[in-house]
């Protein structure tokens, strides 16, 4: 790989740069596979883990959660160590392409559980080691990706990089909901209502999908690691497309950033990330005590009985949806009212997650009083959710792209994803301190949603108080030197992962 193979700067062409084809097709098929894995992880705790003699040896749910999200704050901690050694050891290309090799063998890892090839080995063992192979894949390529592909643009093509933004969200957001629709199924026979629409279109249809051949953990996932594997192979395709950014250097980078206004200016960006953090806490619950709940509810919907796991497909979708509809809809009719900075839409936002979580614990309420509320009720909970993500997130990765210089952008941008590791540290630790010896639980059913409930209020409050005290910078690019405002704003939305 030596470096005068490949371009060191943007080539002077008013056309789409070569390697961006590869970037989005290598993106679309990452998430793909990290979103498949992590749809299907809580219930495989929950309802598939064996021991090592091959007997079901399952978690209890608060301990796969905290399980869960411990790997997610893994994930979410290790992108500062990937923008250091993408920016001044290795370069992005080699970081991305060695991290993704490690991702696959986290997918290999998982899929190998309860295989006859692995008999031997405790499948916790093998679950611990394959999360922690993700995390290190996942987390470290996540700072080099979108940073990636402001790289393949020049001064004479920078007009279409919002364009070139647009696919990438829509990749993003396409592989997502494919997955978590796909993923879940091949884990979890599906099950057509007798008479529903489907059964009787298509009997012969209906027997073949809910065939338990087509249906394992290790086939659930190993597909996730096929996707993994073809999106590593594209990036390498490509290898010889991209724009490659040397790497500055060690010590040039330490002398950028160890220095006393930058610590300064990191401490003023740290302020907001422990009360956004707490949202994180929440909302990444989709993916664990929200699945645990839709277990108990009434999933039939369309004929169909939808998994536990595919609900969550619903987030992408509301995603595509409510962007606009509040960038072009709702934030200008607020606008006309009251001034709408992005530390108050941060603050609604946190009201509106605090509402979600309500809305769970009512349906909480009706589980334990021996029902089966239906699974719309939930839906309508993930509609208040993705509002509140909405007014967060982008918010939030915008405020600090332009609280941060133009030399820590990437810095910055890790105290964003810091946020989301802060906050799955959180619930993870409520979820293990809440176990007791005896396998039972202090905090289940409506007690354990309404602690977040009160959690979210008083941080939501708390930060209403502080921020008006808050005195930031705001540092933007020349346009000579940077890409169109959109990309941040875009970039923030690839990354949701959350």
């Amino acid at each position: 790989m030596a470096n005068h193979k490949y371009l060191t700067s943007p080539p002077k062409i008013a056309t789409m740069p070569p390697g961006v084809p590869y970037i989005v097709g290598n993106e679309a098929a990452e998430r793909f596979s990290y979103y498949g894995m992590n749809s299907i992880l809580t219930i495989f705790m929950t309802k598939y883990l064996l021991d090592k003699m091959g007997h079901l040896s399952v978690m209890q749910p608060a301990n796969a959660e905290a399980w869960y999200h411990t790997f997610v704050s893994t994930l979410y901690f290790l992108p500062i160590f990937g923008a250091i050694l993408a920016d001044a050891v290795f370069g992005k290309f080699r970081v991305v392409f060695w991290l993704s090799i490690v991702y696959c063998g986290g997918h290999v890892t998982l899929a190998l559980i309860g295989s006859p090839v692995a008999h031997a080995i405790e499948p916790r063992y093998l679950l611990a080691v394959g999360l922690l192979m993700i995390a290190l894949g996942a987390g470290g390529i996540k700072p080099c990706v979108s940073t990636n592909v402001g790289d393949q643009f020049g001064e004479s093509n920078r007009h279409l990089l919002t364009r070139v933004f647009n696919w990438f969200y829509f990749s993003i957001n396409a592989g997502s909901a494919l997955s978590t629709l796909l993923i879940p199924w091949l884990l979890e026979p599906y099950q057509a209502a007798p008479d529903g629409f489907i059964a009787k279109l298509s009997p012969s249809l209906v027997g073949f999908l809910e065939s338990p051949r087509l249906h394992s953990p290790d086939i659930a996932f190993g597909l996730p690691g096929v996707f993994m594997a073809i999106a590593t192979f594209i990036f390498w395709l490509g290898r010889k497309k991209f724009v490659h950014i040397p790497p500055v250097g060690l010590r040039t980078y330490g002398r950028e950033i160890f220095n006393k206004e930058t610590g300064k200016i990191l401490l003023n960006i740290l302020i907001p990330v422990p009360f956004i953090a707490i949202f994180w806490a929440l909302w990444q619950q989709n993916f664990s005590s929200w699945i645990v709940q839709a277990e108990s509810m009434d999933r039939h919907l369309f004929g169909i009985e939808w998994l536990s796991s595919q609900i969550q497909t619903v987030n992408p979708i509301f995603i595509l949806i409510m962007l606009p509809l509040f960038s072009y809809w709702l934030y200008p009719a607020v606008e006309k009212v009251v001034r709408l900075t992005p530390l108050r839409r941060i603050g609604a936002g946190l009201f509106v997650t605090a509402a979600s979580f309500f809305l769970v614990a009512m349906i909480q309420t009706r589980i334990d009083a021996g029902q089966r509320p239906g699974i719309i009720w939930q839906i309508w909970a993930f509609v208040i959710l993705t509002a509140g993500e909405t007014l967060v997130s982008p918010t939030h990765l915008e405020f600090s792209y332009t609280q941060g210089p133009i030399k820590l952008k990437s810095l910055v941008m890790c105290t964003y994803l810091f946020a989301v590791s802060l906050g799955n540290v959180f619930t993870a630790a409520v979820n293990f301190f809440i176990q007791n010896p005896d396998g039972t639980v202090k905090l289940q059913g409506t007690s354990y949603f309404m602690f977040f409930v009160w959690v979210m209020l008083g941080t939501a409050v708390l930060f209403a108080v502080v921020t008006p005290f808050y005195k930031g910078r705001t540092y933007l690019q020349d346009q000579a030197e940077a890409p169109p405002a959109a990309e941040p704003a875009i970039g923030f939305v690839v990354q949701p992962e959350a």
